[in-house]
């Protein structure tokens, strides 16, 4: 394409393409939730390595069907399982570019940490450099670390923040774009005051990262409709993602398209009424519903 790199591709394509990231990186904790939303009881395996076969073959199912295509769908995150096996006999991530055309991305942080106060940070990640060294071999265009806010505590927000951004310049210095994710939690008591004070340090961490740096920011939907327009213009974030965060799928687009410039990250809210009872027909039609939806809502 123009003689850019399979990078640079990537890259405009986030940019510049109307559209929404598919977040399918549920991993140990939130698997078996997952599967039983879309119709798997915790019966129907014995242990992890049967249960990871089951979200394979879910999440197989969604990116082989035809409603999921490069066309509406900008990127996909991938749980690291998902990133190791193949989809049509091809690596994962192979597969989502070379037969979709979406973008592939990895989720790497190993879970949250206890919450101290009002917030949770992620795990220690003492094997990152290896999965990052993995990630570029499999050809993966970033990644995404998720934190959780539940109070407005101004200290414990910009631990929050300065953790992510550590950890992006990690991701950064390996080559691959990193999706910061502090999350907060659509329960917070005083939700607009928790946003106020990620906002302000964000903007901080922003501000020291060098020149022609970028990441991309996945956000709560805020309190305030438009809270984040001055992250969607800031040089330095290559685009800001949301996630449902618990809101339903409809509650989730109708506050996406309150927030111009923002497109979804969703997970629970794609998925949200498919089942693996459905006929192929009935899956492939709800999936296109779900995934036109988000796509309208992102394009405000």
């Amino acid at each position: 394409m123009n003689g850019l790199t399979l990078r640079e591709q990537q890259a405009r394509k986030i940019r510049t393409q109307a559209g929404f990231i598919a977040a399918l990186d549920q991993s140990g904790g939130s698997t078996p939730k997952a599967l039983a939303a879309y119709g798997v009881p915790a019966t129907a395996f014995g242990n992890d390595e049967q249960m990871f076969a089951l979200v394979h073959q879910m999440r197989t199912r969604i990116m082989t069907s035809p409603a999921f295509h490069g066309d509406r769908i900008l990127a996909a995150i991938l749980f690291e399982g998902t990133m190791d096996r193949e989809v049509e006999g091809r690596p994962t991530a192979d597969y989502l570019w070379g037969a979709k055309r979406v973008v592939p991305f990895l989720k790497i942080d190993q879970g949250l940490a206890p919450a101290a106060q009002g917030v949770q940070l992620m795990k220690p990640m003492p094997g990152l450099d290896a999965l990052l060294a993995r990630a570029n071999a499999k050809r993966i265009f970033g990644t995404k670390m998720r934190s959780v806010i539940q109070q407005p505590d101004a200290a414990a927000v910009q631990a929050v923040v300065a953790q992510q951004f550590e950890v992006a310049a990690q991701i950064l210095a390996a080559g691959l774009m990193p999706i910061v994710e502090p999350e907060v939690d659509i329960h917070c008591p005083d939700k607009p005051q928790a946003e106020a004070l990620l906002k302000a340090a964000l903007q901080q961490a922003l501000a020291t990262l060098p020149d022609g740096q970028q990441v991309m920011l996945k956000l709560t939907l805020p309190s305030h409709d438009g809270f984040y327009a001055d992250l969607v213009q800031h040089p330095r974030v290559l685009k800001v993602v949301a996630l449902s965060g618990g809101y339903s799928r409809a509650e989730g687009n109708a506050r996406l398209a309150r927030n111009p410039g923002v497109i979804a990250s969703f997970s629970r809210a794609l998925v949200e009424g498919l089942s693996a009872q459905q006929s192929d027909e009935a899956f492939d039609a709800g999936l296109d519903d779900a995934i036109q939806s988000i796509y309208e809502a992102s394009r405000t």
